[in-house]
């Protein structure tokens, strides 16, 4: 069969999850809790060997200590099934004194910058908030911390998780909260083992480049940030489009791939016994079946869609 070698390693990217405590709902009406439980579950029956939950920020919406008790609830059990590491990330909604003790039963309040190691692949979060503000920003102390870590390479090369992503945002409002001064970020990066920067934040899906690196940012699991809104409208916020991303990692390349928060109705799809018989044909037989637009795969396709 027309294989290729598989992605190293698999992050599944969720950011911006905005958990309140109890049973309340964002807006009261956007049920945060359900929609990360339903995307934990569609990871959970999914077929990718995901080997890292990296949550970019802003889990709770006002830093309540249930609402962190919840969610490392719900994260740990699913991530012990999948064999994948959980990889917690600061975001200006977060408080540091709750999430470090909710989280990692650590009373301290400082920078809650974290290295993780994942079979070779060095995950790294870093914390880009500033105390009693929604902007971000990387101190002197940080940098230097920073530099320290990746003067050594990975095996596997790293992968940098913050909220706050170094890249342009396409709304006014939103680049007044942004990262602030990340020209000083760059020489830290550039040069080094950094393969990609996973970042949140922006409630929109949006890609870069940064010092080089891919940037990727993972829209959220809450609400979103429409950008295709009427122009009389300075920011819109809607429930719907809510997303992740899942991150594949291979030697020489890194994917990054949109999905869906919910589960939408299937209205076409092919069983997964169709591998087994592809597995004994030859790659010139599976090209014929596939890729032929008159072969009797496609013709059956066309037919079983013209029908719906």
């Amino acid at each position: 069969m027309l294989e290729q070698a598989p992605a190293r390693h698999v992050i599944a990217h969720i950011s911006d999850t905005h958990l309140l405590g109890g049973t309340r709902k964002l807006f009261k009406r956007i049920d945060v809790a359900d929609n990360l439980n339903v995307i934990l579950d569609r990871l959970r029956a999914g077929d990718q060997n995901v080997d890292a939950l990296v949550f970019t920020g802003d889990l709770a919406d006002v830093a309540e200590p249930d609402a962190y008790r919840w969610i490392r609830r719900q994260v740990e059990p699913v991530a012990a099934e999948l064999g994948a590491t959980v990889v917690w990330v600061m975001g200006n909604h977060d408080e540091r004194e709750p999430y470090s003790r909710e989280l990692f039963d650590d009373e301290g309040d400082g920078p809650q910058d974290r290295v993780y190691d994942v079979g070779g692949l060095r995950i790294i979060s870093l914390d880009t908030t500033v105390t009693g503000y929604h902007h971000g920003a990387v101190t002197d102390a940080q940098l230097e911390w920073l530099s320290t870590e990746l003067s050594t390479p990975a095996q596997h090369g790293t992968v940098l998780a913050m909220h706050h992503p170094p890249l342009i945002a396409h709304n006014p409002l939103v680049r007044l909260i942004g990262l602030d001064d990340d020209a000083r970020l760059e020489p830290v990066l550039r040069g080094s083992d950094v393969r990609t920067i996973l970042a949140g934040h922006l409630h929109y899906s949006s890609f870069g480049l940064f010092a080089g690196i891919p940037v990727s940012v993972a829209s959220a699991t809450c609400y979103t940030v429409d950008l295709g809104a009427d122009k009389d409208l300075l920011l819109s916020a809607v429930d719907g489009a809510q997303s992740i991303q899942l991150v594949h990692l291979y030697d020489d390349n890194v994917v990054h791939t949109v999905v869906p928060v919910e589960a939408y109705d299937q209205i076409a799809g092919y069983p997964v016994a169709l591998r087994a018989m592809a597995e004994s044909m030859s790659d010139d037989e599976i090209r014929e079946m596939i890729s032929s637009k008159t072969s009797d795969f496609n013709t059956a396709e066309r037919e079983q869609s013209a029908d719906l």
